[in-house]
């Protein structure tokens, strides 16, 4: 008999929604969007709601949601979700706090539901790849160089700005996700440079020192008000040779020459993952890169930096 696809209501049509949600759930024969859930419009020939607990109430037959919406509104919805015994998937970073995280994976794993953290830059094309190159070789050093313009990629989104929304850690995050998924070893923050413009609540420059066990030197450097085309670049130095990942991922090079270039799939990466989750009845919420930025946020020296205005 044919297996059935899973039907799933994606909560939030922002930038991030119309992106890569909805075209990998279109493109994955595993899936069928079956509602939306949004105050600002909807996709055409799919049944839209405008509040999540009435999309709950009238649909039973949905059991999967997608939560596409900013972190500081997404715990609400992702426990009430849980609580209509529907499985969750949450966009990054998964929650504004880490305590938010653990009781919805607690809540979760209490009802036998199903909770994925996703983290799509992990699927990004060469990631697999470096990690494996990492695990051959002695690692002695690490430098990041996340940065981009933010009236360009995040334009007038003004969540990122408010209490929860991370600021320059939205994207940075992203690097971080990566770094915690090819490195052999846990990490923990040594220190923190925030900038923060006068007139916001989250930053718009971080710099941070990373290291291991044995103490390898991790300099990352994230700026949301970077002139110029996006670096989004990561470089190991190990065994006398230097790996560098960029455009997020895409790429890989050792030594200068190109060993791998494709285009990104990280959704349809995620999505297949999370049918993988929902067959098993399994559940993914990994916080690591997010307390790697609670950290910085616990321990960074603050400065204030000029006004930004979109």
């Amino acid at each position: 008999m044919t297996k059935q696809p899973w039907k799933v209501a994606v909560v939030g049509l922002g930038k991030i929604a119309h992106d890569q949600h909805l075209p990998s759930i279109a493109r994955l024969p595993e899936y069928e969007l079956a509602a939306t859930v949004s105050r600002s419009g909807g996709v055409e020939g799919v049944e839209t709601f405008t509040d999540l607990g009435d999309m709950l109430a009238a649909r039973p037959d949905i059991p999967v949601i997608s939560l596409c919406v900013p972190p500081q509104v997404r715990y609400d919805m992702a426990r009430a979700a849980l609580a209509a015994g529907r499985h969750v998937m949450l966009e990054k970073p998964p929650g504004a706090t880490l305590g938010e995280v653990e009781d919805l994976a607690a809540f979760a794993k209490e009802r036998g539901l199903v909770l994925y953290a996703t983290w799509h830059s992990r699927h990004a094309p060469a990631v697999a790849p470096a990690r494996e190159w990492i695990a051959d070789r002695s690692p002695s050093a690490v430098r990041i160089n996340w940065k981009e313009d933010v009236r360009e990629w995040h334009p007038g989104q003004q969540w990122i700005w408010e209490p929860g929304g991370l600021g320059v850690f939205d994207p940075g995050i992203n690097a971080l996700s990566i770094l915690t998924a090819i490195w052999p070893a846990p990490l923990r923050l040594l220190s923190a440079e925030l900038g923060f413009p006068e007139n916001r609540a989250t930053p718009i420059r971080a710099d941070l020192a990373l290291r291991d066990a044995a103490g390898t030197p991790m300099e990352v450097a994230f700026d949301w008000a970077h002139d110029g085309p996006p670096l989004w670049d990561l470089e190991v130095d190990a065994s006398g040779e230097t790996l560098k990942l960029s455009g997020g991922g895409k790429r890989m090079e050792v030594d200068g020459k190109l060993v791998l270039e494709e285009q990104e799939a990280e959704y349809d990466g995620l999505y297949t993952e999370f049918a993988g989750l929902l067959d098993s009845g399994a559940r993914d919420v990994d916080v690591t890169p997010l307390r790697i930025v609670a950290d910085a946020f616990l321990t960074g020296r603050i400065t204030r930096t000029a006004p930004f205005h979109d």
